[in-house]
């Protein structure tokens, strides 16, 4: 059961800037027993500096997937955790590293799960953020609390580790969650009944979707109540005529 925990987290960089980051990440998850590298829209990969510093790990760089979007990295996901260094006032649960890793480890139980991490200067924007159902905080020094991107994906992983190998984590059981693309059509089906019915105003959309996206990460939708939700909005975009009986 472990090794398929393993398998199941995948750790996302988002828009790395040197290279040299995303080889020392690929040590670190390697030396902690996790093996899928997803990098989205890096600024040079594949790079000699990258495959330098990965010393033994350059295979996690070979078979590293490399998408455009945040969302294509997520496709299949049930959950995904979005890291951040500094206190973001979102209506996100935030948690500790190890209280992340703990609750991304039962799901990994059963589905797939990532930990997302940004870009080196300014970390996950607040649309990043807004891909993730779980916002987590490595609890460092106040007074200095940068963490080298490769040394926070060091943690986190040590962290997965540390609640796999415990053997604390729940069997197996309970409702399958909605996948990340799942989740994103629902989002984009909602949007466009909002449009419909003249709630949204395209033009002036404000942050109502975001709003709303928030709200339903913190619901973490399972897959029959996504199906159960889009089917509202499907007759809420054509009702059905009221019939007698």
């Amino acid at each position: 059961m472990s090794q398929a925990i393993f398998n199941n987290i995948r750790i996302v960089l988002c828009q790395t800037s040197h290279p040299g980051n995303i080889g020392s990440a690929a040590r670190a998850i390697k030396t902690m027993g996790l093996q899928h590298l997803y990098l989205v829209k890096p600024d040079k990969f594949p790079d000699a500096h990258a495959t330098a510093l990965a010393t033994g790990a350059a295979d996690l760089l070979e078979s590293a997937i490399v998408t455009e979007t945040l969302s294509e990295a997520l496709t299949g996901c049930a959950f995904a955790v979005g890291l951040s260094a500094r206190k973001r006032y979102l209506s996100h649960e935030t948690v500790n590293a190890r209280e992340a890793a703990l609750q991304a480890s039962k799901i990994a139980a059963s589905q797939p799960v990532a930990f997302v991490f940004g870009t080196e200067m300014s970390g996950l924007s607040n649309a990043e953020l807004d891909c993730c159902q779980l916002l987590a905080m490595i609890p460092a020094n106040p007074e200095y609390s940068s963490l080298n991107l490769a040394a926070a994906v060091q943690v986190v992983c040590y962290e997965l580790r540390m609640a796999i190998l415990e053997g604390k984590l729940d069997a197996p059981g309970g409702m399958e969650l909605a996948t990340n693309d799942e989740l994103e059509r629902f989002y984009a089906h909602l949007e466009q009944t909002l449009i419909d019915i003249g709630y949204l105003n395209p033009k002036a959309p404000k942050k109502l979707s975001e709003r709303l996206r928030r709200i339903y990460a913190r619901a973490r939708l399972e897959k029959e109540e996504v199906n159960l939700l889009r089917g509202v909005l499907t007759l809420t975009q054509e009702p059905r005529k009221h019939t007698k009986y």
